[in-house]
């Protein structure tokens, strides 16, 4: 059995920003927006254009503009301050998946007593409806705007985990590639190589199924042709709008077939050294697929082909070979830094950060098993 979810409503294109004005006039009175510090500095950008749209529809809106990289738990509790202060009815989020993972955050602790690590911190823990939530996506990377995840971090546990529920679903996603133009290359880069994981792990993953493998083909085909344009030239509109469809695909793909050990890993990284999740994966995405690839060669060999890789007269195993081939070349010509060590990490942190991946959520999805020195192994391979 197999189901797929994603938001009731994905709008995606050039100009859709407009309807988020209209949407959430049919939801709510009064909007809480999330989004991050440097977002909510920003003259005439995202957040104002969200703002004008809402004025327009008559929905009045406050802001909650703190949001950190990779969210805390102390986000969402400032965010929920101002959501019942304000008595707002929907939350509008703006951003990449910081935003959305906050707005989430705060729409379970508005409808959930308790702590959101001890007590819902899993697969599908939740007993409330949440407010509805918009998610207006100005990257093309995490795919929170259309998945059931919310990843958060624990700082004084130092511990990055994941609250996994139909519930948190947005009830409508926007992907307005105008709103992509000029991301710095490096953002642009580590966004992109965080939608090539997702489409990567989820195509190879255990609970992968028909569906799921269909857009998750198409979200790697799309990553090859557009992300280095895409970071190369920002204000290619053509390579943006690749990137974003890119993007949303991987997320609906992941969304319904669960990850493996490279998400598992990088959450570490996060929650412990609060690396930046997009690179952390696009660091692990090689070590770890060379390690999975005996397992189901042929859906690696699928992947080779979706990257531009020609694999006519091989055997399966070169064949395979030749995406991971793939992705290292993609991964180095975006900029993505080679490994872990370059980025602080020492090997006395590898065995805790082993230990709770196994735990993470995203662990059982993975195709092979693996054992705590399986998973030191492969931090040892990328650093």
């Amino acid at each position: 059995m197999a189901d797929f979810l994603c938001p009731a409503v994905n709008f995606i294109g050039r100009g859709t920003l407009a309807e988020v004005g209209p949407r959430a006039a049919m939801f709510g009175k009064k909007a809480l927006i999330v989004t991050d510090k440097f977002m909510a500095s920003q003259t005439g950008g995202a957040v104002d254009q969200v703002k004008a749209h809402l004025d327009r529809a008559n929905v009045a809106h406050v802001m909650y503009g703190g949001v950190d990289p990779n969210p805390r738990v102390s986000n969402v509790e400032e965010g929920l301050t101002i959501y019942r202060k304000e008595k707002c009815d929907l939350i509008v989020t703006v951003g990449g998946g910081s935003a959305h993972d906050c707005g989430k955050g705060i729409g379970i602790a508005a409808t959930h007593d308790g702590d959101l690590y001890d007590d819902y911190a899993g697969i599908e823990r939740l007993t409330n409806e949440l407010p509805p939530i918009i998610a207006v996506n100005t990257t093309a990377g995490t795919g929170s705007e259309v998945t059931r995840h919310c990843v958060l971090t624990n700082m004084a546990r130092k511990i990055k985990f994941v609250i996994v529920s139909w519930r948190n679903l947005p009830k409508v996603s926007i992907n307005d590639p105008e709103l992509m133009i000029g991301k710095p290359a490096a953002l642009t880069a580590s966004t992109g190589m965080d939608a090539l994981t997702h489409a990567v792990e989820c195509y190879v993953t255990l609970a992968a199924n028909e569906a799921t493998d269909a857009v998750a083909i198409r979200a790697i085909k799309l990553v090859g042709q557009h992300l280095r344009r895409a970071v190369a030239y920002g204000e290619d509109i053509v390579a943006r709008e690749g990137m974003a469809y890119a993007s949303l695909l991987a997320g609906m793909a992941f969304n319904n077939a669960g990850l493996g050990y490279v998400h598992a890993m990088a959450h570490q990284l996060g929650g412990m050294l609060d690396m930046p999740h997009g690179m952390a994966n696009a660091i692990l995405l090689p070590h770890v697929e060379r390690w999975n690839l005996m397992v189901n060669p042929g859906k690696f060999a699928d992947i080779a082909v979706a990257l531009g890789e020609n694999i006519d007269g091989l055997g399966m195993m070169d064949a395979a070979e030749k995406a991971i081939t793939a992705i290292e070349r993609l991964s180095a010509d975006v900029g993505i830094p080679k490994s872990l060590a370059a980025l602080g990490v020492k090997e006395s942190d590898l065995e805790p950060m082993a230990k709770q991946a196994l735990l993470d959520g995203n662990a059982g999805c993975n195709p092979r098993k693996g054992n705590v020195n399986d998973i030191i192994a492969l931090f040892k391979a990328a650093m």
